[in-house]
């Protein structure tokens, strides 16, 4: 049994902020081919995450705030915001269940944010079929910076 505490969420959080990407994982599942992965998901405000669907194979994801806000947003295939959801367990808004297939992203609005995220495995990359053309590239920093504000100016 591994206990899910402050302290855990800190360490988290304090490897998050110290990483390039501006988010960490601390995984409960054992290895890739565990048939279910859950995790910790540590998220700074800066950490971008490009949209994605879970379709080759197709997965549902369940996310749950622990501490924190973020807001998870579905769009359509072109990119167009369909719903955004604002996730604040201080508020009552704990978490979202993402059907396999709908184009997703999240986006950390509060330091120390952290998500438990649970989803199918195995481990499979995602393929370039599941990475929204739209989405910037994580390597472009400006336009990740104007696609970033143009998620937050719909709030």
């Amino acid at each position: 049994m591994e206990l899910i505490d402050t302290l855990l969420l800190d360490q988290t959080t304090t490897q998050a902020d110290a990483s390039e990407r501006h988010r960490m994982n601390h995984n409960f599942h054992r290895t890739v081919e565990d048939p279910v992965h859950r995790l910790l998901n540590a998220v700074e405000p800066e950490s971008y995450i490009p949209v994605h669907r879970h379709l080759h194979p197709p997965k549902d994801e369940g996310l749950l705030v622990l501490r924190g806000r973020c807001v998870s947003y579905l769009f359509d295939a072109r990119g167009a915001i369909l719903r955004w959801e604002i996730l604040d367990p201080l508020q009552g808004r704990f978490g979202v269940d993402i059907p396999a297939g709908e184009w997703h992203g999240v986006l950390s609005l509060e330091r120390g944010t952290v998500l438990y995220e649970v989803k199918q495995g195995p481990f499979v990359p995602l393929s370039l079929e599941d990475r929204a053309p739209w989405s910037p590239d994580p390597q472009d920093l400006s336009e990740v910076m104007r696609f970033m504000q143009r998620l937050r100016a719909v709030l």
